[in-house]
C-alpha cells in the first residue's frame, strides 16, 4: 500500500490582490507551491505526489518540478470549477493509477509550513484508526453570528478546534463519497473540505494535533507570517534544536 500526496493548487490569488495565483509567489526565491511540495518529496513515508493545478499553469509547474527537482510527482492534472473538484480530479488521477487500497494524504498548496512530524503522524493514525484530519486546539473565543454584528451563540472553547491539512483517507472510501456528492451536490455546497464529507457521510473521523503555524497563505498577511516561520525554522537549525522541539515551539 502507498502513501500519496494529493495537492490542490488551484486557487487565483483573488484575496492576495496579486495577478499570479498565490500558489506561484515566491518567498525566499522560490514558488510557495514548491515549498509545499519540497516537504512531501522529501519525506521517506510519501511515495508518489498527484497535483491539481490551474490548467493554464501546468506546463510552469511542470518546469519549476524539473527544477527543484521534485522526482515523486506522479501527475499533475488541471484543476476544477470548485476546490473539492480540483481535489477530486487528482484523487482520481491516483485511483485510476494507483487503485483504490492506497492512503491519501490531501492537503493545500499553500500550507507550505507543514512539518514531517505531522505528515508521520496523520499516517500512523490512518494506519491505526482508519483515517487523520490535523487540528488545533481553538484558543480565541469562539462564536456565532447571523448578522456579523451580535453575537448568536458561543461555544465551549475546551471541545472546539480548527481544522487544518493534511487530511487522511483511504483513496477507494474517498473517491466513493466524491461519486454519491457529485451524483446529489455537484457543486459541493455546504462541503468545505474532505473532512466535512466523509464526517457527513457518517464515517468516523479521527483527529491529529497539528501546530497553529501550519498556517494556509491567503492574504498579505499571511504572506509576512509565512516569512518569519521561515526565519525561525532557520534560526531553530542554526542553534541544533530537533525537530520535536520546533514542532512544540509552533504549537503554542
Amino acid at each position: 500500500m502507498k502513501n500519496i500526496a494529493i495537492i490542490f493548487a488551484g486557487g487565483s490569488g483573488q484575496r492576495m490582490g496579486s495577478g499570479l495565483p498565490k500558489q506561484f509567489i515566491e518567498v525566499d526565491g522560490k514558488p510557495i507551491i514548491i515549498h509545499t511540495l519540497e516537504i512531501f518529496e522529501e519525506h521517506p513515508m510519501i511515495d508518489a505526489i498527484y497535483v491539481a493545478c490551474k490548467e493554464d499553469y501546468i506546463r510552469k509547474l511542470e518546469k519549476l518540478c524539473r527544477k527543484y527537482m521534485i522526482t515523486k510527482i506522479a501527475k499533475i492534472v488541471p484543476g476544477g470549477t470548485t476546490g473539492q473538484d480540483s481535489i477530486y480530479q487528482a484523487l482520481k488521477a491516483a485511483y485510476d493509477a494507483e487503485g483504490p487500497d492506497n492512503t491519501v494524504l490531501i492537503h493545500d498548496g499553500v500550507r507550505p509550513c507543514i512539518t514531517p512530524m505531522t505528515i508521520e503522524k496523520n499516517i500512523l493514525t490512518k494506519e491505526a484508526l482508519g483515517s487523520a484530519v490535523t487540528c488545533t486546539k481553538f484558543f480565541e473565543t469562539p462564536i456565532t453570528s447571523c448578522d456579523g454584528r451580535q453575537i448568536a451563540g458561543m461555544y465551549d472553547r475546551d471541545q472546539t478546534y480548527t481544522v487544518q491539512a493534511p487530511q487522511t483517507f483511504t483513496l477507494g472510501e474517498v473517491m466513493e463519497e466524491h461519486a454519491k456528492v457529485r451524483a446529489s451536490n455537484p457543486e459541493y455546497k455546504g462541503i468545505i473540505d474532505t473532512c466535512t464529507m466523509m464526517f457527513q457521510a457518517g464515517k468516523e473521523v479521527h483527529l491529529v494535533e497539528g501546530n497553529r503555524g501550519n498556517i494556509k497563505v491567503t492574504t498579505p498577511e499571511d504572506l509576512f507570517i509565512f516569512r518569519a516561520m521561515r526565519e525561525y525554522q532557520s534560526n531553530s537549525q542554526a542553534l541544533g534544536l530537533s525537530e520535536k522541539d520546533v514542532e512544540t515551539g509552533l504549537r503554542r
